[in-house]
Parts: C-alpha cells; structure tokens; sequence
C-alpha cells in the first residue's frame, strides 16, 4: 500500500486516493489541476496556502487503498 507524504505530489496525492480532489478542495485547494500540481509536494502547496500539511496528509491517507 503506497503512502501519502508530506513529499507527495498533489499529482501523485490525487492518483492515490479516489476522493484526494474533494479533499484538498476542502483545505482550501483549488487548483489541483493545473499544471504545477504535478511537480510541486503537498508540504510545498500547504506553505503556500498556509494548511497544516500534517493534518491534510492524515486526512489523504484515511482513504488510501
């Protein structure tokens, strides 16, 4: 079982857990899409966004397969 980090890509983060979409959208995430997802980490997104990573990273990984 592969395991959400805080050094996942948000486009790996959304490859990895069906409902990761809705989830970072709910941290206030809402451009899991675009381009830069694919390269920048969910610790490098959180900074940017001022979300606690640890919390989010708990919160991606409940749902994980």
């Amino acid at each position: 079982m592969a395991k959400i980090t805080k050094d996942t890509t948000i486009g790996e983060a959304l490859k990895l857990n069906p409902n990761a979409e809705a989830i970072l959208q709910g941290f206030g995430m809402h451009c899991v899409h675009c381009p830069m997802s694919q390269m920048e980490t969910l610790a490098e997104a959180g900074q940017v966004h001022g979300i606690d990573v640890k919390l989010m990273v708990e919160k991606l990984n409940e749902e994980v397969k």
